[in-house]
């Protein structure tokens, strides 16, 4: 059966989808403008069959004088149209457990009823209000209806889905990992999408995609944590990789990254999968692998009859990852479909969006402390907050006045608990304002004099590091420290004003005789390096064995510290400087360069991941070796 997509906007069913994929079942001939006597839904059928496919077509006919109704106003049109609907859903159900019953009248019967519903009904059909929370979990072999969102998209197109998903052995174990060892990562899913519902689901409704079809993807890439960055370099709630998300219209502006923004990348993200659904003639096994593995390399595999997703070509020639991508995609977005199925319960939220100006400064860390864990939310608002304000770095205190985005339900909450005069507020205020101070394993740091300070507003391509030599410091983290900047990232934006210490003055550390060091919260290779007199960092991850790229370190880690004052200088007359070009990447100028990987670069120029560059700024390239 082919599944296509109209412009109506109106979803169809991701089970649907699953079912034809799994299932393979014939085609369906396209279905007439009218519902009528004498349609398929009620030609002849014997027995308990003729009698489901009689009610269906009564439901279907009932729906269709609804919609008339309702386009003459008639102030009892919603109820009826409800009513109709739940007619059909009882039918549907009794047909997919009924032997006999053919699954594909049903879903030609659903289909007329939803273009009837664009002809006579448009979208004020889709005003008819039904509680999203109170259907949540209901058990039922039907998707629950729910017009006011437009995922009134019942699972109607395969009686034995549950059997066909059962039957498939990856889709099967799949479901058993967001069962058990994923469950968390499930749940959580859940949530984070619930809150970022109202940015993404409309794109997803625009592009004719199923809902369920989004919160399966989301699930699997990122959990729903919008900041999520792969170690591939993939990043945001739906993981693109940067070269994919400029392509697709992602671009980073005045600093943002917008794959950040779950807006965009949703609207990203439905353009990729309609355009490769077309691609590969509707196939959606087959997109969800193009989304991982890459859409030529998929489309070879394939073929030009567009192989099926599980035949031994195809399958077999896939990377690990790709093979269990597709059927946790799958599994993820059944489950969201039916929970109750598998003894599975998602949390009642209440995900309707809302605002506030702030009323005293504050960053999205005090608020979280504020904000407590009012509405029962256990783990306390922080992702919400950050996944609501992707621009924002959570621990950069904004100014009063600044509006925020936060859940509708939060908004009383705001205003009694994070007000100027709070508690909260107060205890808030006291805990970003504590940083621990850094602990040495061998002789602590001269104590430095920082009582001269330096004013300098923050330009469009500064680093922390390119500052810090500007006014030759030899530690960045001195003017990150001076400004209560937070680590991992000490996030700097153009128009900030920095207090500098006059580093030139200060006294030198003597590391000679360093040689471990234990890793404090906040702290970088870079920082370390520098803190011992090092001129690479390299020299410390080699020492440690740590592994490229991201040369990962964590608090309470011993380090081993080369004596960095008694080892060889590295050559660093040939290091220089590098103008930023459009379209540049970081990746691309350590290869010009020689260099042997991209943290060489970010590391000297103090950029946090994802390492983001823009046009224009200057970046100072180490004296990179080549082999």
């Amino acid at each position: 059966m082919a599944i296509r997509y109209g412009s109506s906007g109106f979803a169809i069913t991701l089970a649907a989808l699953i079912a034809v994929a799994l299932s393979g079942c014939a085609s369906i001939n396209g279905p007439a403008q009218g519902l009528s006597a004498g349609s398929d839904a009620a030609q002849s059928g014997t027995g308990r069959a003729g009698a489901i496919y009689t009610a269906l077509h009564q439901g279907a006919q009932s729906y269709q004088d609804a919609l008339a109704a309702q386009h003459r106003d008639d102030p009892g049109a919603g109820q009826a149209i409800l009513n109709a609907l739940n007619q059909v859903s009882a039918a549907a159900q009794s047909c997919a457990r009924t032997p006999g019953c053919d699954m594909r009248r049903v879903s030609a019967t659903y289909d007329r009823m939803m273009r009837l519903r664009e002809h006579v009904g448009g979208d004020r059909a889709a005003l008819v209000g039904t509680n999203a929370d109170a259907l949540a979990g209901e058990s039922s072999p039907v998707l629950q209806i729910v017009p006011q969102s437009q995922r009134a998209v019942a699972l109607l197109k395969n009686g034995g889905l549950s059997a066909l998903v059962a039957n498939n052995d990856a889709v099967k174990a799949a479901i058993e990992e967001w069962l058990t060892q994923m469950r968390s990562q499930l749940m959580s899913s859940y949530v984070n999408y619930q809150f970022l519902r109202a940015e993404m689901e409309p794109a997803y409704r625009k592009a004719g995609l199923p809902e369920a079809l989004l919160f399966g993807i989301m699930a699997k890439e990122s959990a729903g944590k919008v900041h999520a960055v792969s170690r591939a370099g993939a990043a945001g709630p739906l993981q693109f990789m940067p070269a994919t998300a400029q392509q697709y219209g992602l671009r980073v502006v005045d600093g943002f990254d917008q794959r950040f923004d779950p807006r965009l990348e949703a609207l990203a993200n439905a353009e990729f999968i309609n355009q490769q659904l077309k691609a590969f003639n509707d196939n959606l096994e087959l997109t969800l692998a193009a989304y991982n593995g890459g859409p030529g390399f998929i489309g070879r595999l394939a073929g030009p009859a567009d192989a099926s997703f599980w035949s031994p070509q195809v399958y077999d020639a896939l990377p690990p990852e790709t093979r269990e991508y597709v059927p946790m995609v799958l599994a993820a977005a059944w489950l969201y479909l039916h929970p109750d199925r598998y003894n599975l319960k998602f949390p009642r939220i209440d995900g309707v969006p809302g605002h506030v100006s702030l009323l005293a400064p504050a960053s999205l860390s005090e608020l979280t402390v504020c904000l407590g864990q009012t509405g029962g939310m256990q783990d306390g608002w922080f992702r919400t907050l950050r996944n609501l304000n992707p621009q924002l770095d959570p621990q950069a205190v904004q100014p009063a006045g600044t509006k925020l985005r936060i859940p509708k339900q939060l908004e009383s909450a705001y205003a009694a608990e994070c007000a100027p005069d709070s508690r909260w507020t107060a205890l808030a205020d006291t805990l970003h304002a504590a940083a621990p101070p850094p602990v040495w394993a061998a002789s602590p740091p001269p104590r430095r004099e920082v009582a001269a300070l330096q004013r300098y507003q923050v330009r469009p391509g500064d680093t922390l590091n390119g500052i810090a030599q500007r006014f030759g410091c030899a530690d960045p983290l001195d003017i990150a420290r001076a400004n209560h900047l937070r680590a991992p990232t000490y996030m700097i934006k153009p128009g900030m004003d920095l207090r500098v210490p006059a580093c030139s003055s200060m006294p030198q550390r003597d590391v000679a005789a360093a040689r471990s060091y234990r890793v404090q919260p906040g702290d970088t290779l870079n920082g370390i390096a520098q803190h011992f007199g090092c001129t690479d960092p390299l020299d410390i991850a080699r020492a440690n064995d740590l592994s490229a790229p991201a040369y990962m370190i964590r608090p309470g880690m011993d380090l081993r510290v080369p004596a960095c004052g008694a080892m060889a200088q590295r050559d660093v007359a040939t290091a220089r400087t590098y103008h930023v070009q459009p379209g540049d990447t970081l990746s691309g100028i350590a290869q010009r360069f020689g260099c042997q990987d991209v943290a060489s670069i970010a590391q000297a120029n103090g950029l946090g991941m994802p390492y983001v560059i823009t046009a224009g700024m200057e970046l100072r390239l180490p004296a990179c070796r080549r082999g």
